[in-house]
């Protein structure tokens, strides 16, 4: 099955008609099956799987090579940065507030964005420094400190809420918008929109194909290569298709329409009211000032969160003006997930508000998870590990598929495209509201309408110019 996009190539080892492969049948095989209803589809399948897979397998390439640097990440930092992330275990921890002193006294620059106490006994503790000369504003300065000591054992700069640190934040940023900024995450969003389509599109053209021509052993040449490819597909297509969905869930155009459906269901993600007196929504992390010492304080504000059941690791958010609270959330998002949170107001340390991740929305939830699964964060290193060989498995594809279309040409150069007019064959009844689905999806996928569109408007063009030179033999 050529699952993945870069399957496609190959996929031109059968003729747009449909028809089995073009390798000669085995001696006493059974004659082909009588035509479905949905036969005349599959020339239309093949051949928009073969261009897909064409055009599209670069960026996949692309994706998935980084994809794979990027669930190798997690472990490796831990390696990279392991004299400022651990710690040898001590006796007693300090109070947060000595900790956070500490760094303090090391950066007194910036203001204290948030605090993660040390989650585990060899944990070193964060202090979050927003507004640092030099550190971009979407980053924050993570000061590590001794929960033991308050030594200060380094400070690097760290990214997004998963705390990513230099090495995987390059690495993540480079899979994500190939470090261009928002126009480079088009290449990303283009992929994840391919992607879904020709990972289907392979699963039927695979299965479409009869049970003896599916074999990989005692083949050789191109229907080997096709086996293969074929069967390794069919095993990932299913992790391909998560891939997608959930890469599409924050990518700049399909996750706006993404986020309307969730809203419009009742869906979104909730927030926890931040004001002191539990009256305000909204709470900017960024605005926090100084060094987090407001009212009664971060431990017992720490106290206060304990108390409603916040188990490690958590982190502190202080007051973003004088009408704000603390906020005290969980940060788990490997499994189970803890992503509780508290309101602390900072004149009594009475929690104001709670909000607790069993009562997300069902689509908040699938969200989450789904977010964190296609990231590495869900189920730790086993969610690592998959997401790498699935990354391998899609590189080895686009491999075979290109080498599928090279054997096609009879190993001497690239096999023909695929003919035009296969759509031709397809009946009204059925091509009819096939482009009505395209149409609707495309709208809500815009990358996947555009290019689609762009590839009619080519293959039009293209035609065109073959049909007139045809005509222009054929008078001579």
């Amino acid at each position: 099955m050529s699952t993945a996009p870069p399957t496609s190539p190959t996929s031109g080892s059968e003729p747009a008609g449909g028809s089995p492969s073009d390798e000669p049948r085995p001696s006493g095989a059974a004659p082909a099956p009588a035509r479905r209803t949905w036969a005349p589809l599959r020339p239309l399948v093949l051949r928009l799987h073969f261009y897909a897979g064409v055009l599209i397998a670069p960026f996949l390439l692309l994706a998935a090579a980084t994809g794979f640097l990027y669930a190798a990440s997690f472990p490796a930092e831990k390696i990279v940065y392991a004299h400022e992330l651990t710690v040898p275990v001590g006796d007693t921890k300090l109070p947060i507030s000595e900790q956070v002193a500490a760094a303090r006294k090391a950066h007194p620059e910036g203001a204290v964005a948030a605090v993660r106490p040390s989650p585990q006994d060899d944990a070193t503790t964060r202090v979050m420094l927003s507004g640092v000369e030099a550190v971009d504003e979407d980053y924050t300065l993570a000061v590590f400190v001794d929960p033991y000591t308050a030594e200060v054992r380094g400070s690097l700069e760290q990214y997004g809420s998963t705390g990513a640190l230099p090495l995987r934040t390059w690495i993540d940023e480079f899979h994500r918008d190939l470090r261009l900024g928002e126009t480079g995450r088009l290449y990303s969003e283009l992929a994840a929109s391919w992607l879904w389509v020709v990972a289907l599109g392979g699963l039927v053209l695979w299965f479409s194909r009869r049970r003896a021509r599916r074999k990989v052993r005692g083949t050789t040449g191109r229907r080997r290569t096709l086996g293969l490819h074929g069967t390794v597909g069919a095993w990932a297509a299913a992790g391909f298709l998560f891939l997608s969905a959930t890469g599409l869930t924050w990518s700049q155009y399909t996750g706006a329409h993404i986020d309307e459906l969730r809203t419009s269901l009742g869906g979104a993600t909730p927030s926890i009211s931040a004001g002191a007196g539990g009256e305000h929504s909204g709470h900017g992390a960024s605005a926090a000032s100084g060094d987090a010492a407001h009212g009664v304080g971060l431990d017992k504000v720490l106290a206060a969160a304990r108390a409603k059941g916040l188990g490690d690791p958590v982190e502190i958010v202080p007051p973003a003006d004088a009408e704000s609270a603390y906020v005290v959330k969980q940060i788990e998002r490997s499994w189970p997930t803890k992503q509780d949170s508290v309101a602390v107001d900072p004149g009594s340390g009475q929690v104001t508000d709670e909000l607790r991740f069993a009562d997300y929305p069902v689509l908040a939830k699938l969200t989450r998870w789904g977010i964190d699964l296609h990231t590495g964060v869900l189920f730790g290193l086993v969610s690592q590990i998959a997401l790498m060989l699935l990354a391998l498995s899609l590189i080895v594809l686009i491999i075979w598929g290109y080498r599928m279309w090279w054997q096609r040409g009879r190993g001497s150069a690239f096999g023909r495209p695929i003919p035009r007019g296969a759509w031709q064959q397809v009946p009204p009844q059925i091509l009819l509201p096939l482009a009505v689905v395209v149409a609707v999806i495309g709208y809500f996928v815009p990358l996947l309408g555009l290019s689609l569109l762009a590839f009619l408007a080519v293959d039009i063009v293209l035609g065109g110019i073959a049909h007139r030179r045809g005509r222009a033999a054929a008078t001579r």
